[in-house]
């Protein structure tokens, strides 16, 4: 009998120390988180009212007022760093077809949510606009293993004096950053996939979901969906150092409770007193 109990015992502990290997982050150094504590990112930028989300006028009321920035990066057909958040035009702007099929001249010249004066911009444009008076909050876009977008945004940032951090639901794109440039603060956005009926492989949303997958990127934080309570395996992240950021909030409630607990609430659809 002791010989089975002996066997289950150690096997639940190997078990268990998977689980641990899998999933543990990457603790950063406090000078490496401190430009990104305590802050608030507006989603997108400050948008509404005449400023289109992830354009040169929202990300400037954002700079203006003192937000930090959240705002999200893919490739031109040229290769070229724009900031736009769908793969596809035709939510934003009048053009059908993928971000990716465009050169990053004809992207220059549409029209943002059908206002002439903003355009989708690269992010050399946005950097020239937001010039380091707030951090970046940098979302890599990206559905596949293509890890092209991570060097070209390096190369963009190389001469940048502003601070930015770079963050992902791909954790393949967090890897390469792992491996290439570890000095910059790297996150893993986490939502319920299933719940969420996210595209995709069923099998990789699954390992995602539990975050299984933490081992390829070893993220420094987690930015997780405020619409899912805490699981297991965030919790235990945090307490293995992980910092935690928050999406998407939207009333000042909730926003000010996550930034008093130190948690870095990304937000839009309102602009929180400071």
């Amino acid at each position: 009998m002791l010989p089975w109990i002996l066997s289950i015992a150690l096997t639940l502990t190997l078990l268990f120390l998977l689980w641990i290997f899998l999933i543990a982050p990457k603790k950063p150094r406090a000078a490496q988180l401190a430009p990104f504590r305590d802050r608030a990112y507006a989603h997108r930028g400050l948008w509404g009212e005449g400023a289109p989300e992830n354009s040169r006028a929202a990300f400037e009321r954002a700079a203006e007022r003192g937000f930090a920035i959240e705002l999200d990066v893919q490739l031109s057909r040229d290769g070229t760093v724009m900031v736009f958040h769908d793969y596809t035009l035709d939510r934003m702007c009048t053009k059908e077809g993928r971000l990716s099929d465009f050169t990053a001249a004809e992207l220059g010249k549409m029209p943002l949510d059908g206002m002439e004066t903003e355009t989708i911009p690269t992010l050399r444009e946005v950097l020239e606009t937001v010039a380091g008076r707030v951090p970046l909050l940098i979302e890599l876009k990206g559905e596949s293993g293509n890890t092209a977008l991570c060097p070209a945004l390096l190369d963009t940032l190389a001469d940048y004096k502003g601070e930015w951090c770079v963050e992902s639901f791909n954790p393949l794109l967090l890897q390469w950053f792992r491996k290439n440039a570890p000095h910059v603060l790297r996150g893993l956005l986490w939502t319920d996939l299933g719940k969420e009926k996210r595209d995709g492989s069923p099998l990789v949303n699954f390992l995602l979901t539990r975050m299984w997958l933490n081992c390829l990127c070893r993220p420094h934080f987690i930015a997780w969906d405020h619409k899912y309570p805490r699981g297991m395996a965030r919790a235990l992240a945090h307490r293995m150092g992980a910092a935690s950021f928050v999406f998407t909030i939207k009333d000042a409630t909730a926003y000010r409770a996550f930034l008093n607990a130190g948690v870095a609430p990304i937000f839009d659809e309102f602009t929180p007193e400071r």
